[in-house]
């Protein structure tokens, strides 16, 4: 969990829980539920939050940019884990990395078998909240040739020198060629691990139930069973592990100081997007027969109710990578509570604020951050810093940014 690592956090999630069954398909969905359990008519999964979503001052702090360290090649994830060291997934070299004061070197994932294949590869990385006592992490890979794409649980000794596995906590995510192969994971508040999937390039995929791919899921980090309080949980197959559906390639997922999750997508050749996510939510992927990339990111003419994008690029796309929400601290003044986010082809960071209900309220890209090529991912160091990873391919670098 990279806010327990990085900042103690006491919030509860404020997502919706209910258990409701469902034949097969988006077409007997339940309508998205708000905290209460009842039907909701908004997107957004509550109706007000603390004063830690809005920022102190309106401020604009100026950004100091160091580089961490240059030997990196398509980074995909970053985490914090403590006194100067980092870890880091290289998504085509298919290596977990340690960054201790500046040098890289790699660590081993043993008996691995990792598939890599266009877009997809060693991709996401999160951290145990007890990572300090148990050294626990968690992956997404594409694996076996192109099986699939599976979450695994890795143990790292006690030098950091190699990462033993544990389990495979889920598996069965769709693949085709390595397009659209997702995968972000983050461990909430709660403690529940939350999964961002890509709906491999295959137009079934966003609206069945019966996939994992082109979903949100949520399941539990020790056991990989479902998550209580899913929409489907009592149900069978894949859908007990599904919170939302309807996405097309899911990049980000942070967890905002009211406890509420989003996303980060890539659209085709519009309307990349962030949204708020809603338990049982349809976010209105729907390529259609042959895989139509010319249509809407959020299909309004489906049946029920179709959640629309808290932000979206419009046309053409920028490509949104990874993002996290920025500490309300006083040094990070009108970023304060801001989501961050990485932009690939644009290559720019995106400072994208929301108010109380989940309503953009400003959109910037601070200039400084337009001088590093195509941006994947950010996530928080420890002190509420960002670290960014850049995705250009043979020397990428990661990056450290501290406002003053």
């Amino acid at each position: 969990m990279r806010a327990a690592i990085a900042l103690a956090s006491v919030i509860t999630l404020g997502l919706s829980t209910a258990a409701c069954a469902g034949d097969s398909s988006p077409a007997s969905t339940p309508p998205p539920l708000n905290p209460s359990g009842s039907p909701s008519t908004s997107a957004s999964a509550s109706s007000s939050a603390p004063a830690a979503v809005l920022p102190t001052s309106d401020r604009v702090p100026e950004l100091d940019v160091e580089v961490v360290n240059d030997e990196l090649d398509h980074p995909w994830d970053v985490a914090d884990i403590g006194e100067d060291r980092f870890l880091v997934t290289e998504r085509d070299r298919a290596v977990l990395s340690l960054i201790e004061g500046g040098d890289r070197r790699e660590i081993p994932l043993e008996d691995n078998d990792i598939w890599v294949s266009g877009e997809t590869g060693l991709m996401g990385l999160e951290i145990d909240p007890g990572f300090a006592e148990n050294r626990r992490i968690y992956t997404c890979q594409g694996w076996n040739g192109g099986e699939d794409v599976r979450v695994i649980s890795w143990t790292l000794d006690a030098g950091l020198t190699r990462a033993t596995q544990e389990q495979t906590l889920i598996d069965g995510f769709p693949t085709s060629s390595g397009r659209h192969g997702g995968c972000r994971l983050l461990i909430s508040a709660d403690g529940a691990l939350w999964v961002g999937t890509g709906d491999a390039a295959n137009e079934e995929n966003p609206r069945s139930l019966d996939s994992l791919g082109g979903k949100t899921l949520r399941l539990d980090p020790q056991t990989g069973k479902p998550w209580p309080g899913n929409p489907w949980a009592g149900d069978q197959g894949p859908r007990r592990y599904i919170t939302s559906f309807g996405h097309r390639n899911v990049q980000g997922l942070a967890e905002r100081a009211d406890g509420t999750l989003w996303s980060m997508e890539h659209g085709p050749d519009r309307d990349d997007e962030v949204n708020e996510i809603t338990l049982g939510g349809d976010y209105g992927w729907n390529p259609g027969a042959g895989y139509n990339e010319s249509v809407p990111m959020t299909d309004q003419d489906l049946p029920g109710e179709q959640i629309e994008a808290a932000w979206e690029s419009g046309n053409p796309t920028i490509a949104t990578g990874g993002g996290t929400f920025i500490p309300v601290q006083e040094r990070w003044g009108a970023y304060g509570g801001a989501l961050a986010v990485a932009v690939l082809k644009d290559q720019e960071l995106r400072i994208l604020s929301f108010d109380e209900a989940g309503k953009l309220t400003d959109d910037s890209s601070p200039e400084v951050m337009q001088d590093y090529g195509r941006l994947r991912t950010v996530s928080l160091a420890a002190d509420g810093d960002l670290l960014i990873t850049t995705d250009n391919g043979g020397e990428d670098v990661l990056l450290r940014v501290t406002p003053r």
